[in-house]
């Protein structure tokens, strides 16, 4: 059976040669393509010529570290990223993650650990619709305006209508992306920064929450709609204000 990552390609960037072959082996043999570099100045060479989906970044390497080339990485798209260090300094993982990397990993790690967030972080980005412009926000939907800079939800008679912070950026979320199917997992990583652990309903539950806000009828929503088996829907046309 053909594993469900097969052509997903991956760069590691490990200096150790111990650390980087066995496992790239481990990644081939669950599916996926995988190029190796022992250091950022390989790693650079490499990144014009392959399509990347996704790059495992060792922190602490001879010459340029990993930080420094997250930070290339990141100046130049949105490519997924993990940082690998046998460093726990909390430090660097803040800087790790200030520079935009979507996860961190401290060695040793189990290598099943590593697959799980590579397939948690291309879950999420993989099918994940390009948002509406950000600046000066405000949307205009159904009977109601969300002016996202004053976090204010306004109804059609020009009421304030209080949400939560999970709310707000549920909705907003929601808002940048009419008319797109989006999953538990994507709409936590949009709202809260993390993924979905088993029998998680933070999602649902934010979700039936704001239908009773803006539904006219919640138990039978048309505004935020559920496609079972995928996630929700935001079906109203958004204007922007």
């Amino acid at each position: 059976m053909q594993a469900p990552s097969q052509g997903v390609h991956l760069l590691l960037v490990e200096d150790e040669r111990s650390i980087r072959e066995p496992l790239a082996a481990f990644l081939k043999k669950h599916g996926y393509r995988v190029s190796l570099a022992a250091n950022a100045a390989e790693a650079r060479a490499l990144l014009p010529d392959h399509a990347i989906d996704l790059a495992l970044l060792d922190i602490m390497m001879p010459g340029e570290d990993g930080l420094s080339l997250a930070r290339f990485i990141r100046a130049s798209g949105d490519l997924p990223i993990i940082m690998l260090t046998a460093m726990s300094d909390d430090t660097d993982k803040i800087v790790g993650l200030e520079i935009g990397a979507d996860d961190y990993l401290t060695k040793p790690f189990n290598p099943r650990e590593l697959l799980a967030r590579i397939k948690a972080i291309l879950r999420r980005a993989g099918n994940m619709p390009p948002a509406l412009a950000e600046d000066g926000e405000a949307y205009a939907f159904a009977d109601f305006v969300l002016k996202v800079d004053e976090r204010r939800l306004l109804n059609a008679a020009g009421e304030d209508i209080a949400l939560s912070t999970g709310e707000f950026r549920l909705l907003r979320e929601l808002l940048r992306r009419p008319g797109h199917v989006l999953n538990r997992d994507q709409l936590l990583d949009l709202t809260q920064g993390r993924e979905a652990a088993p029998f998680d309903r933070a999602i649902d539950n934010s979700v039936s929450r704001l239908r009773r806000k803006i539904e006219r009828d919640p138990a039978n929503p048309q505004i935020v709609k559920t496609v079972h088996g995928a996630g929700y829907v935001f079906t109203p046309a958004v204007k922007r204000l």
